[in-house]
């Protein structure tokens, strides 16, 4: 039974690594070999099979359902109703519309909009929207998260910006939302929207301190509703039936076991839905169903019976749940302490559990962590010890049961507001420990390094006193002290970053590492932190040699404070110094300034005679054994010539496409004067300045010139000096990314 639940869990999660989906027709075999193996002795192939079929049918559908094509990028009049609970922002509102309809074609069935400037949004209403549909897409970037995985996995057929709508109906049975509202209205020390995400599910309220925060600390579990949060619902109603027929005050009539499973998972299912039963809620109900099935009737099989018919449960019911991160964290977590617990002699006091099973769980969802590329609390064991009880045993008991008698009036109130000073102070020790101990972003390990890590947590979590154990800790510290591939000198790797409409390159050579340019940053959107400061920790860089900022717009220069905060920046230089914030301490760029690092050499050069911004970039040369690639910020056709005319100019290689592609700029005297073999072009999809402009599309077919665009690759490697081509993140085929 074991074997064939554990073929048919390969089968459905095969489905995260494959390429391409196969063939109608490449199912229908697949399938009936599939059948056709279960009679013999061939069986487990025979489920893997079926699994393997089965996730990719339920993949192919969700890939039907996304936006048609010939709607991509089009402004529609749309109707819908507005499904979930929004998440309003401070200047804008993002929320899912279910149903919607359109005379211009047959839209997916849901829509994830945002709406910047809009009214409030409520759950239930029914709106005429005016909205740019967009097929799922999102920035790739090394080492990244997949934004396009993430939302096939939540069946995401198109995202929208909203320029216009009008309510046409009222929320009708919005009581989740009306519930929302009612939290909010009421005073737990400045705790609502806390409050909000613990009780609901519901956590666009938060601010982004207390996300970092809550990362920072390995605390994001304990305010996600989840597994943890279910079970312990659960494991109180069943500890209260026990502990009551333990007493003799439960009827003798009813028998207490059969009574107190199904209550505990009653429970546990009323408060998925008031969670909104979302796919974290309904991995966490399927697994506790698993549970007490099995406490139940079939607790001769074992304790890991359980887990395998919850993996399984889970896939069957939606296989694309493997694509999200939570899936693995959740399922190993519980694989963990299953292992770590089960089998050993004799009993652990209450402490010595609750520790040990804390540190274990660190050290055995290591690997996964580090194979999503997420970060690691240093501090999350120690932390933990303290933040779940807290949460587990204080807050969600009387936000719980504040909700509940919400009704009688002061008494819900006044259990919320303890419940929020309760959190409250829970946060503020969490504040301080993120300050001392930040989460740590590892350097992406050689394939053959995470194998061995993964077996050297394996042997850690092993009984004490066996063989080999001890092997574990040198094999955990690859994590730190694995080689990686190195720089050669004389060459500089380069990477322009998906940072939609904006620009960020970043330059290594064997010991030094500089930023030209630090992507956009509006308001609380800001991809400096979001993107350019993960990439730059993934990719080993520690500490940055120099900052270079083209000029002060907020697409080149906006992200530099997330930058500087984040890492050591000995130096930074400004094409217009004075015009930056005063916090990042920039020099002025200084035409003519030249230096080598490792065997590459370096040139800046900015026009004396600029009018404005865009005139006043600072332009990089560099060149790494005869290669050159030549960055030019918003520089325009003014500004293009008169570098024409400079002593530097010549044939370059690689060149940077000025201000985006703008028509302004790519002029044939810089053309003419460079002859670049490539051009790398860095801006937004469907961005509202129609860049690249196909003039200057046209111009570069006509120079033969090869564009590289991040809207069609991704972020894009180029090894300056190696006389390689670019290579960009979206060559690596996954059956969900779409070629462009």
């Amino acid at each position: 039974m074991r074997t064939g639940m554990l073929a048919l869990a390969l089968g459905l999660i095969s489905l995260g690594f494959l390429p391409v989906l196969p063939s109608v027709w490449t199912l229908v075999l697949l399938t009936f070999i599939g059948l056709s193996s279960l009679p013999s002795r061939l069986w487990p192939i025979g489920l893997f099979l079926l699994g393997l079929s089965w996730a990719c049918v339920s993949a192919q559908s969700a890939l039907d359902e996304r936006l048609a094509p010939q709607l991509d990028g089009r402004t529609l009049w749309i109707e819908g109703r507005v499904t979930g609970l929004p998440e309003q922002g401070a200047r804008s509102v993002r929320f899912e519309l279910s149903d919607a309809e359109s005379r211009r074609g047959q839209l997916p069935p849901r829509l994830q909009l945002s709406w910047f400037g809009g009214p409030a949004v409520n759950s239930g209403e029914y709106w005429r929207l005016a909205v740019s549909l967009k097929r799922p897409s999102g920035l790739l970037n090394p080492h990244g998260p997949d934004q396009e995985a993430s939302l096939l996995a939540r069946r995401i057929g198109a995202t929208g910006s909203v320029k216009a709508g009008e309510r046409l109906l009222p929320a009708t049975a919005a009581w989740r939302d009306g519930l929302r509202q009612r939290l909010l209205a009421v005073d737990a020390q400045g705790r609502e929207a806390t409050l909000v995400a613990l009780i609901l599910g519901d956590g666009g309220g938060l601010a982004r301190q207390d996300w970092q925060v809550l990362q920072a600390t390995g605390t994001v579990h304990l305010l996600v509703i989840s597994g943890q949060h279910v079970g312990l619902l659960a494991g109180l109603v069943y500890a209260l039936i026990a502990g009551l027929a333990r007493l003799g005050w439960w009827p003798q009539r009813l028998p207490w076991l059969p009574w107190a499973c199904a209550l505990a998972f009653a429970a546990a299912l009323a408060y998925g839905l008031l969670a909104g039963f979302q796919v974290p809620v309904q991995r966490a109900c399927m697994m506790l169903a698993m549970v007490l099935l099995w406490r139940l009737r079939f607790r001769h099989l074992g304790v890991g019976l359980p887990l395998l018919l919850a993996l399984n449960a889970v896939l069957l019911w939606e296989p694309l749940a493997s694509l999200q991160p939570g899936f693995w964290l959740s399922f190993m977590a519980v694989a963990i302490l299953i292992f770590t617990f089960s089998g050993r002699l004799g009993a652990w006091n209450p402490w010595l559990a609750w520790s040990r099973a804390q540190w274990l769980i660190a050290i055995g969802l290591l690997p996964v962590l580090l194979a999503q590329g997420l970060p690691v609390s240093l501090t999350a064991p120690l932390i933990n010890l303290l933040a779940v009880p807290w949460i587990s045993l204080a807050v969600l008991p009387l936000a719980l049961l504040g909700t509940l008698l919400l009704p009688v009036p002061y008494l819900g109130e006044g259990l919320l507001w303890l419940a929020g000073g309760v959190l409250d102070g829970l946060f503020r020790l969490l504040a301080e420990v993120a300050l001392w101990r930040p989460a740590w972003l590892p350097q992406p390990l050689p394939f053959w390094a995470w194998l061995l890590v993964c077996l050297g947590a394996f042997l850690l979590l092993l009984p004490r006193g066996l063989p080999m154990r001890v092997l574990g800790w040198p094999l955990l510290l690859l994590v730190v002290f694995a080689p990686r591939e190195r720089v050669p000198v004389g060459q500089v790797e380069v990477w322009q970053l998906d940072v939609g409409q904006g620009l960020a390159f970043v330059l290594r050579t064997r010991h030094h590492a500089m930023l030209y340019d630090a992507g956009p940053a509006m308001g609380d959107f800001d991809l400096g932190e979001r993107v350019v400061l993960p990439s730059l920790r993934k990719l080993g860089v520690r500490k940055l040699d120099l900052m270079l900022l083209s000029h002060a717009d907020a697409d080149h220069a906006g992200g530099a404070r997330a930058v500087q905060r984040g890492l050591p920046v000995l130096r930074v230089l400004g094409g217009e110094a004075a015009a930056l914030p005063e916090v990042l301490k920039a020099q002025p760029c200084s035409s003519g300034e030249h230096w080598q690092w490792d065997g590459v050499g370096f040139s800046l050069w900015q026009w004396h005679e600029a009018g404005d911004s865009n005139q006043d970039s600072c332009v990089l040369l560099v060149e790494a054994q005869g290669e050159k690639l030549l960055l030019t910020g918003d520089l325009d056709a003014r500004g293009e010539r008169a570098w024409a005319r400079d002593w530097q100019a010549g044939r370059i290689d690689w060149l940077q496409s000025p201000h985006h592609g703008s028509r302004s700029s790519s002029s044939e005297a810089l053309l003419k004067a460079t002859a670049p073999r490539g051009v790398l072009i860095s801006r937004g999809r469907y961005n509202a300045f129609g860049h690249p402009h196909p003039e200057v599309m046209a111009r570069y077919r006509t120079h033969g010139i090869q564009a590289y665009d991040n809207v069609e690759h991704g972020a894009l490697r180029l090894q300056l000096g190696a006389f390689g081509e670019p290579q960009g993140l979206r060559a690596q085929r996954r059956f969900w990314r779409e070629p462009r």
